[in-house]
């Protein structure tokens, strides 16, 4: 990857294995891309990965906005409505919105959240899996012992 200060992301160029020439930053969707090395903006992502996430991102915060603070601002606005008590219940509109919905609400967007997470890394092959853990015969005899014991 070639570095140019001063230069925008789609003018660095690099050669890719077969020798095309593609844009860095994930432009190239055919291309493989190595999202460690990739710039993050927030405001303007690079791989395809962090545009479809930051979408699930921006749609989740929308919804929890809405969940969240329309009660209360409908409270706000309407009070007449939002005081008159729920028929099945008989309890204030407004109580149980801001004490059940909303919170019950963030819970499930989470939930929701977490799905369409693993269906992106799914999409784009990401693994979270971690790496086997060393046996004790695999470690080095001269490595330090960092709990001030001695190296077995």
């Amino acid at each position: 990857m070639i570095d140019n200060p001063g230069h925008e992301q789609d003018e660095t160029r690099s050669d890719d294995a077969d020798g095309r020439i593609a844009t860095d930053g994930g432009v190239d969707t055919d291309a493989d891309v190595d999202y460690l090395e990739a710039e993050v903006n927030l405001l303007k992502p690079s791989t395809p990965f962090m545009r479809d996430h930051l979408k699930q991102v921006w749609a989740g915060f929308i919804a929890w906005v809405i969940l969240t603070w329309g009660p209360v601002t409908a409270t706000y606005l309407a009070p007449e409505v939002m005081t008159q008590p729920i028929p099945v219940l008989n309890f204030p509109a407004h109580y149980f919105s801001v004490a059940f919905l909303a919170p019950t609400s963030s819970l499930v967007l989470a939930y929701l959240y977490s799905r369409s997470r693993d269906k992106l890394d799914e999409k784009y092959g990401i693994d979270h899996s971690t790496a086997a853990v060393e046996s004790q015969d695999d470690v080095d005899a001269d490595a330090a012992a960092t709990d001030g014991g001695e190296p077995r």
